[in-house]
């Protein structure tokens, strides 16, 4: 007879080995090199030199754009309720389901897995399993992945598609929301996205108060 506890303990080193990407060590030297070059967000002070609102309104959440399309947030963003994993997108594993609510299936639950802290898991080729209190995928009505960014900024406004939010409370959600300060903290081995919360929400804040433009879709 199968244990329960080893088959959550199972499925927990296969997700991380799914977060794990299939590039070897010259791929966490690249990823180095990247953060050496610079993946902060530039300041909001970066883009007063721009004198039309609407242009500097849709350059703000460019630079915003770059949290908000990052694999680290969009994997959890699928239309199909399937998980996306790791820099590639690639779906989960091992295979899942969001369910109704986007916390998992009766029979697995995303905290089979994911628990309230990242874990981090023993060996050279393993990373960690991420963990939030408050991990589930987002709605359907909020799909991201392979949406371009000015469709997500329309969906991000339209209180249909982005919860019921207003833009007060989608600043609040990028700004302080605990499960988007996450992407700031993945875990041993995954790439966190560019720099800091209070830095998305310096241009989130900005990008509203300039009338909220949305860039091209």
């Amino acid at each position: 007879m199968r244990h329960p506890g080893l088959v959550i303990l199972v499925g927990a080193v296969v997700a991380g080995l799914g977060c794990k990407s299939t590039k070897s060590a010259p791929e966490v030297s690249e990823s180095q090199a990247a953060q050496d070059a610079g993946t902060s967000l530039r300041p909001v002070s970066a883009f007063d030199s721009i004198v039309d609102t609407q242009q500097r309104s849709v350059a703000l959440f460019v630079e915003a754009g770059r949290v908000i399309t990052h694999p680290r947030c969009v994997n959890c963003h699928p239309a199909d309720g399937v998980p996306r994993q790791g820099m590639d997108q690639r779906p989960h594993v091992p295979a899942v389901s969001g369910g109704p609510s986007g916390h998992g299936t009766p029979a697995l639950p995303c905290t089979a897995c994911h628990q309230a802290r990242n874990t981090p898991l023993v060996g050279t080729s393993l990373r960690s399993v991420p963990g939030n209190p408050k991990w589930a995928l987002a709605p359907a009505e909020m799909a991201w992945v392979g949406v371009p960014l000015g469709a997500i900024c329309e969906q991000l406004k339209d209180p249909a598609r982005n919860g019921g939010k207003s833009l007060e409370a989608l600043h609040h959600h990028m700004a302080e929301d605990v499960l988007v300060g996450w992407g700031w903290d993945p875990g041993p081995g995954l790439e966190p996205v560019p720099g800091t919360q209070r830095a998305l929400g310096e241009l989130i804040r900005a990008w509203i108060d300039t009338g909220a433009a949305c860039p091209s879709p």
